[in-house]
């Protein structure tokens, strides 16, 4: 077990209640997960994380988690509800300097990419990335991420990445149209959430080091191969309520979905501009 420090709750000037902080774990990472908070429960780790963000400058892979998000966001809005114990909600913060701000997306593909080959290494199932960035098991959601970054100029100057993962949930709100979990995904086998935690924070910094290292075309390649519903005829509906059916033939640098419809035009679409109908079945 790593070291429990107590005393670095004086640095978080927060309420929230911490169950455990480590310092230098025994993560298989450079830096990844070397300083984790955990707490019982948070509204939002990715709050947490971009709170702590304003009053100081945490070390670079620092990662927030909760055993219980109670309001909890997805893209645009979207909540993410999940059940307490049952799952994987963490943030962790990143500062990409060597990024610019046109190629924000390519950080998007790259923790996209990490949950993917993480999970598919879990599952042993293929596992396709839902534009922009859902974990998709076949039809099914299994998780997602939502990334907030700070700019300044022409560069990144921070970033905290959020990840949501069902895990060991069986039961689901209603009102989520598809989800699922790896508990479903594997009949019923429950996961120890710390250890998948370990192997995701390895996951991670490798397809961000990769990203570091300028191998955007390489991530941008991979990130198209798993693209849940690639050439693959679907619906979906436009901003002002029109649907039509199209082909997803990939995405652009700076992140926009590229369709071709019924009709052989192709446009490209950014995540307000247009969105999947309920039912495709890919």
């Amino acid at each position: 077990m790593p070291e429990v420090f107590y005393l670095f709750t004086d640095f978080l000037n927060t309420n929230d209640k911490v169950t455990n902080i480590f310092l230098l774990s025994n993560s298989n990472t450079l830096f990844i997960g070397k300083v984790l908070l955990e707490f019982p429960a948070l509204p939002s780790t990715n709050l947490f994380a971009l709170e702590l963000l304003s009053k100081s400058k945490p070390t670079e892979g620092t990662v927030i988690s909760a055993s219980d998000q109670t309001d909890g966001r997805g893209q645009i809005g979207s909540k993410w509800l999940g059940e307490p114990g049952k799952n994987i909600a963490l943030s962790i913060i990143l500062y990409p300097f060597f990024l610019k701000a046109t190629r924000q997306f390519s950080l998007s593909q790259a923790i996209a990419l990490a949950v993917r080959d993480w999970a598919q290494e879990i599952l042993e199932k293929k596992i396709h990335l839902k534009w922009p960035n859902d974990l998709y098991i076949g039809h099914r959601k299994a998780g997602g991420i939502l990334i907030q970054n700070s700019i300044l100029g022409q560069t990144l100057q921070s970033s905290v990445v959020g990840i949501g993962i069902n895990v060991n949930q069986k039961n689901f709100d209603e009102s989520l149209p598809n989800p699922t979990s790896f508990c479903i995904e594997s009949n019923g086998l429950e996961f120890d959430l710390e250890m998948l935690k370990d192997r995701l924070y390895q996951h991670i910094e490798q397809r961000y080091l990769q990203l570091k290292n300028g191998q955007m075309d390489a991530l941008a390649a991979a990130y198209h191969e798993c693209l849940y519903g690639l050439g693959v005829n679907l619906g979906f509906e436009r901003q002002d309520g029109s649907v039509f059916r199209g082909v997803i033939t990939g995405t652009t640098p700076s992140g926009l979905l590229c369709i071709r419809d019924e009709y052989g035009t192709e446009a490209a679409f950014d995540l307000k501009a247009v969105r999947f109908l309920t039912g495709n079945q890919g």
